[in-house]
């Protein structure tokens, strides 16, 4: 169940700091999924107790590609985002994955 709705972590910069910091990870979700959902798969998957979640839908970016005699317009794919937070004390290895 945890693999259909945990679609990938993502590791950036900005959220290494957070999770260094505050304990706070993030993951591309399914985006029929919702916070109780996400918690307990990331509960199920990590062995780590969630006190918080905070989704979010990011669009896609507009793509405009130029050729000799056309422009190409397109999108790029949005996604969920879910920004979990994790008990203090408790940490998520995620380098552990890639």
């Amino acid at each position: 169940m945890s693999q259909q709705i945990i679609i990938r972590p993502i590791v950036t910069e900005k959220m290494t700091a957070q999770g260094e910091k505050e304990n706070r990870y993030g993951f591309e979700v399914a985006r029929t999924s919702n916070k109780v959902q996400i918690k307990q798969a990331v509960e199920k998957e990590y062995n780590v107790t969630v006190t918080g979640v905070r989704t979010m839908i990011c669009g896609g970016k507009d793509r405009t590609r130029y050729s000799k005699s056309l422009i190409l317009h397109g999108f790029t794919s949005s996604y969920k985002k879910a920004i979990v937070t994790v008990k203090t004390g408790e940490a998520i290895d995620l380098y552990s994955s890639i």
